[in-house]
């Protein structure tokens, strides 16, 4: 090769290599470690997008129920299986129609397109089966709160997520375990 083609590509490979570690630590950085969801800001990004493309939206809180004495119990790894099982959960029931993320600790959010209230029971019924963990069947719950973004004055995801944080207390006053769509 030409010695002044090599000293011209030359940079230019090196700006391609780094551009792409840069890319592969800004998705990272995206995401939870430990369930791979979105994280907070990865989540807020999508759901705002969701929100403003479907006006029928739904804001979810989840909040797992009886964590701490979970991890107490049985350990933290076995807390973070319950983590990870709970975010492949969340994913799972979200699949296209919607996002998942873990806000932090035990607290998750999901944004889905049009919420029907056998949606949300098939949710809560799947945050309500049990976790295999080392030849244990540890009881998992969680508490859900939904907005439906069409049922505010002014469509915005702050206001959703209030609506749904306020939901999903409601949930938890009535004895945990459960799921209520703010109204």
């Amino acid at each position: 090769m030409n010695p002044q083609i090599a000293a011209s590509v030359a940079p230019l490979l090196g700006w391609a290599v780094h551009g792409s570690i840069l890319t592969r630590r800004l998705t990272a950085a995206r995401r939870d470690p430990l369930t791979g969801l979105h994280t907070r800001a990865a989540w807020t990004a999508r759901a705002e997008h969701l929100i403003r493309r479907h006006p029928n939206a739904a804001v979810l809180l989840v909040d797992l129920d009886h964590f701490k004495t979970l991890n107490d119990t049985h350990g933290h790894a076995a807390g973070d299986a319950a983590l990870v099982e709970t975010a492949d959960r969340l994913r799972s029931w979200s699949g296209h129609n919607g996002t998942a993320g873990r806000l932090g600790g035990d607290e998750f959010v999901a944004v889905v397109r049009n919420l029907a209230p056998t949606d949300l029971d098939a949710l809560t019924t799947a945050l309500h089966r049990p976790l295999r963990y080392a030849r244990l069947s540890l009881p998992l719950a969680a508490s859900v709160g939904a907005c439906l973004v069409a049922e505010l004055p002014a469509p915005s995801l702050t206001d959703a997520l209030a609506a749904a944080d306020a939901a999903m207390y409601a949930a938890k006053g009535r004895g945990r375990r459960g799921s209520r769509i703010s109204r």
